[in-house]
């Protein structure tokens, strides 16, 4: 017989259906709650959390979406194994919980493998359109660096001309942007991004594929690397 699911206190936050996401979310992404467990009914869920079945109905509907979750009308609610059906959208989720440092490293570590590639396929493929706008945000931008350097990134990903690498790399900007003050406050890392970005441009430029694969590579393990030592500091 499997062990009954015990969830939570009461909330006490404004957005209560993303409490409980956030809560219910932990428990099945840290193993407390188990692939396949039922979950208890909508009822149950509302008495637990103190609030009206509509806002539980709000935050399932949520964690079915995360695909945390399954729905089975007429039997219940089950966890469903994240590492089997979980999408891109609950990477953004998971930094609702106490794991926003382990997920940084793992985009940065994914983000080390796939985006070089990236690149080396942007200076085969590139037009001179892609090439033209790459020049405008290197050399005529006056955007923050840190702006400056998504947009390299994306002009880059759009010059693969390649939809996942551009679409997936869409989808971190936001947390690029978040969480970009680990990199950027340090003026070195700054001028760093300057060089690197007038690199890049001429790598892809001269249609030099090895080579813009070995500027961004290098690049990424130098930011990589300056992150993890403000990691600890800082958040």
């Amino acid at each position: 017989m499997k062990k009954k699911v015990v969830l939570a206190r009461p909330l006490t936050r404004s957005r209560l259906h993303e409490e409980i996401v956030a809560i219910i979310q932990k428990q099945i992404m840290n193993g407390t709650i188990a692939p396949g467990s039922k979950l208890p009914p909508e009822r149950e869920l509302a008495e637990t959390f103190n609030v009206n079945r509509a806002t539980v109905r709000e935050a399932l509907r949520k964690l079915e979406n995360l695909d945390l979750v399954e729905i089975r009308h007429g039997d219940g609610l089950y966890a469903k194994n994240y590492l089997e059906s979980g999408n891109l959208d609950l990477i953004k989720a998971a930094f609702n919980m106490d794991e926003s440092k382990e997920i940084i490293l793992n985009i940065l570590e994914a983000r080390r493998h796939v985006v070089p590639q990236m690149a080396y396929l942007a200076a085969q493929r590139r037009t001179e359109a892609d090439l033209n706008e790459l020049e405008q945000v290197v050399f005529k931008s006056d955007l923050t660096m840190l702006e400056r350097d998504i947009k390299v990134h994306q002009l880059i990903a759009r010059a693969s001309h390649n939809l996942l690498c551009t679409i997936g790399l869409n989808f971190f900007n936001q947390l690029f942007r978040d969480y970009g003050y680990l990199y950027f406050d340090d003026e070195q890392n700054v001028e760093c991004s300057r060089v690197f970005h007038r690199e890049i441009y001429e790598a892809i430029k001269n249609q030099n594929p090895e080579e813009s694969r070995r500027i961004m590579l290098d690049v990424l393990i130098y930011a990589e690397e300056a992150v993890k030592s403000n990691l600890a500091e800082k958040l």
